[in-house]
C-alpha cells in the first residue's frame, strides 16, 4: 500500500486525462463525439486502474479537453488552477497525468498544484518496479529508472520519505540523492549494462534449452486485464495470480495441456500489452516475451467488453510489428496467431459476440466456447503439420515412441535393419526432432 510522507495513511492521488482536441473536427457528428467521450473515458479508467494497482487512493479523477500541449505546463493556466483548488480541496498528495511529461512540465506542474506529479512513464516504470521477480527484469526496470530520472535532476519534492516498494517516484530520499548526482547516476547504468548483458548471456543459453522442449508452444498476448491469466487457469488447471488488475502478471509462466486430439502443448503466460508503453521500457518488456517469438501459436486474447477494444488491438500488434524489427519475432507471425475474444460473460453470453475472422469467443471466468478454442488449436496444428520421412535403425526404440506421440504415422516399412517412417509433424516438432537426432 502507497503511503503518504507520514507514513501513516494511504496516499491520496488525482488522475487526469489530457485529451488532446487539436486534430479532432468538429463537424463529424454526434455519434463521432460520443465516441471521443467513451475512449477518453475507456482511457482514464486505465490509468485509474495502473495508479490503483500500486495501492494509490483515487479520490478524484477527470478527463481535461486542451487544444494543444503548453510548453510549460502542458494544460491550460484556467485548468491548472481550478486543479490546484481540487487538489488542496481534497488533500491530494499526488497527481497522475496520463501523458508523457517533459521535466519542465513536470517541475512547473509540481509548483503550481503544490503536490507530487508523476507521468504515465514514471507510473508504469514504478509499477514494474514493484512486480519485476526476476533478476533482469529487476535490473532491467532499475536501468529504465535511472534512464528516465537523469533528465530529471532538479525535483522541488526531495524531502519527501521513502515508505513503499518500487523506484520511488512517489519520493524517497535514497533516489533523491541518486538524482542529485549525475556522475553516480552514469557510473551505476554502466554498471547495470554489464549486469545485463551477463544475464542475456545466460538467458540466451536458457532459450536454447527452450528449443529442446518435445512439445509444442502455444503464448497467451493480449492487452494488459485481457484475462490471459484467467483463461490459463481455465485451461490448465492452475492457479497463477489472476485479478482484475492491469500488469497482474510480468513474469512468463508455463503448464502443460492436453488438447481434445491428446495431443499435448505447453501454454505460456505472458505479461500484458498496453498502449505508450514507455521507451525506456521496452527491452524490459519484449524480453520477458521470448515464450511468444518460441511459440508454434499465439492466442492473442482480447477483451471483447471493453469500449476500446479495437485500439487495444492495434497496440498489441504494433508492439508485436515492434519485435519483428528488432530480430526478436519473425515476419510471419500473423499465421501463429488464433485471435480470441474473451469476456462475453460480460456481454450475454458467446452467442451474443459477433465472432469475425475466425475469432474464437470465450468467456475464461464461465468457461463458456473453452472446448471450441482447444479444437481450434487442435485444427490449427493438424493444417499446420508436413509430412517427412525418416529411416530408424529397429533397435532404437525412443525416437520411434517419440514419433508416434507427437506426430501422425502415414505410412511404416519394417526392414531388417531399419524401420522407415512417413510421420505428418509440425514444422516445430520435426526441427525438434532433427535436433535430437543430431545429439
Amino acid at each position: 500500500m502507497a503511503t503518504s510522507e507520514t507514513g501513516m495513511q494511504p496516499t491520496r492521488a488525482a488522475v487526469i486525462l489530457p485529451w488532446d482536441r487539436q486534430d479532432r473536427q468538429h463537424d463529424r457528428g454526434a455519434e463521432a463525439h460520443r465516441h471521443d467521450a467513451r475512449a477518453a473515458e475507456a482511457r482514464l479508467e486505465e490509468a485509474v486502474g495502473l495508479a490503483a494497482s500500486i495501492g494509490l487512493v483515487i479520490v478524484r479523477r477527470a478527463v481535461l479537453p486542451i487544444r494543444g500541449r503548453r510548453p510549460a505546463t502542458l494544460l491550460g493556466s484556467g485548468q491548472v488552477e481550478s486543479l490546484a483548488e481540487a487538489v488542496a480541496q481534497d488533500a491530494v498528495t499526488v497527481v497522475i497525468v496520463d501523458a508523457r511529461l517533459s521535466p519542465v512540465q513536470q517541475r512547473n506542474l509540481e509548483r503550481a498544484l503544490g503536490c507530487k506529479v508523476i507521468d504515465r512513464t514514471g507510473l508504469i516504470l514504478d509499477i514494474f518496479g514493484e512486480r519485476a521477480a526476476t533478476r533482469e527484469g529487476s535490473l532491467q526496470v532499475e536501468l529504465a529508472h535511472l534512464e528516465y530520472q537523469r533528465s530529471r535532476l532538479v525535483r522541488s519534492w526531495t524531502h519527501l520519505e521513502r515508505q513503499r516498494g518500487g523506484f520511488g517516484f512517489l519520493g524517497g530520499p535514497g533516489e533523491t540523492q541518486i538524482e542529485a548526482d549525475r556522475r553516480l547516476i552514469g557510473d551505476r547504468i554502466v554498471r547495470l549494462k554489464k549486469e545485463l548483458e551477463q544475464v542475456r548471456r545466460t538467458r540466451g543459453l536458457h532459450r536454447e534449452a527452450r528449443k529442446r522442449v518435445p512439445f509444442p508452444v502455444v503464448a497467451l498476448v493480449g492487452y494488459t486485464n485481457a484475462g490471459k491469466s484467467t483463461l490459463f487457469n481455465a485451461l490448465t488447471g492452475a492457479a497463477v495470480h489472476a485479478q482484475d488488475q492491469l500488469f497482474a502478471t510480468l513474469d512468463p509462466t508455463m503448464r502443460g495441456l492436453v488438447l481434445p486430439s491428446g495431443r499435448k502443448v505447453i501454454l505460456s503466460d505472458t505479461v500484458g500489452f498496453i498502449s505508450e508503453l514507455p521507451t525506456e521500457l521496452v527491452a524490459a518488456f519484449r524480453a520477458t516475451l521470448e515464450e511468444v517469438a518460441e511459440a508454434d501459436i499465439i492466442l492473442h486474447v482480447r477483451d471483447a467488453a471493453h469500449p476500446d477494444s479495437a485500439a487495444q488491438r492495434n497496440d498489441v500488434i504494433a508492439v508485436l510489428n515492434g519485435m519483428v524489427e528488432d530480430g526478436t519475432l519473425d515476419a510471419a507471425w500473423p499465421e501463429r496467431v488464433i485471435e480470441v475474444l474473451n469476456k462475453a460473460d460480460l456481454l450475454g453470453g458467446t452467442d451474443r459476440v459477433p465472432a469475425r475472422d475466425g475469432a474464437e469467443v470465450i468467456s475464461a471466468i464461465t468457461g463458456d466456447g473453452l472446448d471450441r478454442l482447444a479444437a481450434a488449436i487442435d485444427r490449427y496444428m493438424l493444417q499446420a503439420m508436413e509430412q517427412a520421412e525418416f529411416r530408424l535403425p529397429v533397435q532404437e526404440g525412443a525416437p520411434l515412441a517419440w514419433l508416434y506421440a507427437h506426430g501422425e504415422v502415414v505410412d511404416r516399412t519394417d526392414g531388417e535393419d531399419e524401420i522407415r517412417l512417413v510421420v505428418r509433424l509440425l514444422p516445430a516438432d520435426r526441427a525438434r526432432f532433427e535436433r535430437q537426432q543430431q545429439h
